[in-house]
């Protein structure tokens, strides 16, 4: 892609002001951060045979069960092997009551230094492993997805933390915070190189130039650019994803942005409004009559199962 298109995808982070379904949550975290070693307190909330499965991210294989009661309960107790992993990865807390699952899961992500990533001089990017990278504990939320509120209709995309932690992280502090109000689809491209390509948002101001004020270290996420799939926006430095994200048109459009561009996420309602949105009437890349994200909010995800 050429530096024009680099430039004008910063990173676009979600807006989330509301968490509506949190209540509702059968298991949530005392603290967001519980460092290795120590106690890990949760609230557990539900009838019946209770269960606690503890799934890999991705796959959502189950790695182990244990029973579990309502009230306050210490995961690192149940799951001991939280504290013992060589390699720590995402994973899944998820209640099941009377054999089913019940509930949004509990998101377990590992707290481990980021990989960074360099620009190559060919305009490819490396990313570079700390070996010596220490585990610190987890870092746990209930898991939730992204629900952007168009004018159009709704986007519901379901959030992949387990492909891209960080950044899922950064848009849903976004959202919650309320950054994407009223914010518009200020660049919209329904074709290049011959297949549907993007839509682009998540800059308040508008122009395709602005940011949240910080940005952090791409992640070499493997979530195929896909139609539907959410990705950020950055500028020709890997390492200046802030808010701005992409919505993709088109597998064959958008292959090219593997492993280039921290894909975070999945469209599971809403492909319709995605389709209006890049229908869009344009000058250019610019759309006449922007479609606007009147707000964005997280809404409890569906129990973590297999794909």
């Amino acid at each position: 892609m050429g530096r024009r298109y680099n430039r004008r995808m910063r990173p676009l982070a979600t807006l989330v002001l509301l968490t509506p379904c949190l209540a509702c949550a059968q298991i949530q975290p005392e603290f967001a951060y519980n460092g290795v070693g120590r106690a890990f307190p949760v609230q557990i909330k539900g009838n019946g045979k209770l269960e606690l499965r503890l799934l890999q991210g991705g796959s959502a294989e189950v790695i182990e069960t244990v029973p579990a009661k309502s009230g306050k309960q210490d995961l690192a107790k149940l799951f001991p092997s939280l504290w013992t992993a060589k390699r720590p990865a995402v994973l899944y807390a998820q209640l099941v009551a009377n054999g089913k699952p019940k509930g949004p899961a509990l998101v377990l992500r590992p707290m481990v230094n980021p990989v960074l990533s360099v620009l190559k001089p060919d305009k490819t990017v490396e990313f570079q492993k700390d070996e010596d990278n220490e585990y610190a504990g987890i870092h746990a939320w209930v898991d939730q997805d992204l629900l952007l509120e168009t004018n159009l209709g709704n986007m519901r995309f379901r959030l992949r933390p387990d492909c891209a932690p960080n950044t899922v992280r950064n848009i849903m502090d976004l959202a919650k915070g309320g950054y994407y109000r009223d914010v518009i689809w200020h660049r919209i491209v329904p074709v290049a190189r011959g297949n549907p390509f993007v839509i682009q948002g998540g800059d308040p101001s508008g122009t395709g130039s602005g940011g949240p004020g910080f940005a952090y270290a791409l992640e070499d996420s493997p979530l195929p650019h896909d139609f539907g799939v959410i990705s950020m926006a950055r500028s020709t430095d890997p390492n200046t994803n802030g808010s701005q994200f992409f919505v993709c048109l088109s597998r064959e459009g958008t292959a090219r942005l593997d492993h280039k561009y921290a894909s975070f996420g999945q469209l599971i309602e809403g492909a319709e409004v995605v389709r209006k949105t890049a229908a869009a009437p344009l000058e250019g890349e610019r759309p006449k009559n922007p479609p606007t994200i009147r707000r964005a909010i997280l809404v409890d995800a569906a129990p973590y199962s297999k794909p």
